[in-house]
């Protein structure tokens, strides 16, 4: 099971958030709530996720619910990770 802190530091890592990561919790509102984390954003989001936890993500998956909050993600990438 990936756990909430991994894709934590994954999403804080490619947006460069620094400090502001540590924050985010399993409720934290992601597109539209961090500025950086915009539609152009999730591209290198779910490169990242793929890199970090060796899965494979469709472009079909992609949707606002799965980006809607850190719990939401996390939830989407143990799924995928679970296959």
């Amino acid at each position: 099971m990936i756990r909430l802190e991994a894709v934590r530091s994954v999403v804080g890592d490619v947006l460069q958030l620094g400090e502001r990561a540590q924050y985010l919790d399993r409720e934290s509102e992601l597109v539209g709530a961090i500025p950086e984390f915009d539609s152009m954003a999730v591209v290198a989001v779910v490169t990242g996720i793929e890199d970090a936890f060796g899965i494979e993500v469709d472009d079909e998956e992609i949707s606002a619910e799965t980006f809607a909050t850190l719990g939401t993600l996390t939830d989407f990438v143990n799924a995928k990770y679970r296959g």
